[in-house]
């Protein structure tokens, strides 16, 4: 390995010096999936990034799924998964399931990996403080949430208190039903509701790509009035439609700018906050 002389590691922190003034104070919402959560040193590289923003004064929130985990416990307790057009059909004891692994182990372990990095954080789910209420989207589909409305309160007092929310996306209604809920909607209407400086989404690709075959055609930045165009051309395709279009709704209610980055990239997040180039799209 390269050794880095003194004069270009001064060199680096400077450039992250003017980031870390305009982001300090300022909260940064972060889902967190792909890769990046199932490699365990990509997941360590991850939870030290947000522990380094939290101590120089950014507010992270830390918003994850866990697809991988649920398959493997519904797996191993002998439970079908079953789908309706690509979306998981979530009857109660498939429920069930989903709340054990997302608001127990998969939080809690990211919780606990924060913490052994020196940090604070406090796990929650959506039924916490009526952090995220929900209805049902699509009988056929049985317990799938879509969300209707979210409070913010819990998560402004933990940071204020100086703690990472890391906050799984399982949600209520007011007659105390359960519902799993799409991670990128729930981090996307939770940046929106705290007006987030930045709202940054975890994927599996550099960015969007005008070639996706070519990671040098990655497009850097990309104005929300232009998505309709690039779905329209094929550019934004498949599963990345959903995904800007949560982009699109962030930017809409107010977030400052939302980033589509490669999670796959070790300390990903700290080169797209804290750096002039970034390593994603970065949607105005």
């Amino acid at each position: 390995m390269k050794k880095i002389q003194n004069s270009e590691k001064a060199e680096i922190l400077l450039e992250a010096l003017p980031y870390i003034q305009k982001y300090t104070g300022k909260i940064i919402v972060i889902k967190y999936g792909g890769n990046a959560m199932i490699n365990d040193e990509l997941k360590n590289d991850v939870m030290r990034d947000l522990v380094l923003l939290n101590q120089v004064g950014v507010k992270v929130v830390l918003v994850h799924g866990g697809g991988p985990e649920i398959n493997e416990t519904l797996n191993r307790m002998h439970i079908e998964s079953k789908f309706v057009n690509g979306l998981r059909k979530t009857d109660g004891e498939t429920m069930e399931v989903v709340q054990m692994v997302l608001a127990g182990k998969v939080n809690k372990n990211l919780v606990n990996l924060i913490q052994n990095l020196n940090g604070k954080a406090v796990g929650l789910c959506g039924i916490d403080g009526h952090l995220f209420e929900a209805e049902m989207k699509d009988k056929e589909l049985g317990y799938v949430g879509e969300i209707t409305k979210v409070n913010v309160e819990p998560i402004i007092d933990l940071l204020n208190a100086g703690y990472i929310p890391v906050v799984s996306t399982v949600a209520c209604d007011s007659n105390g039903n359960v519902y799993n809920v799409n991670a990128d909607i729930a981090a996307s209407k939770l940046a929106s509701e705290l007006k987030a400086a930045s709202f940054i989404l975890m994927t599996d690709v550099k960015g969007i790509l005008k070639d996706p075959k070519d990671d040098a055609t990655l497009i850097r930045e990309i104005n929300v009035s232009d998505i309709k165009q690039l779905v329209k051309e094929g550019v934004i395709s498949g599963g990345m439609i959903p995904k800007t279009e949560c982009c699109y709704e962030a930017i809409r209610r107010g977030v400052g700018r939302v980033f589509v980055i490669d999670g796959r990239e070790p300390h990903s997040i700290l080169v797209e906050v804290l750096s002039d180039e970034g390593v994603g799209t970065m949607f105005y």
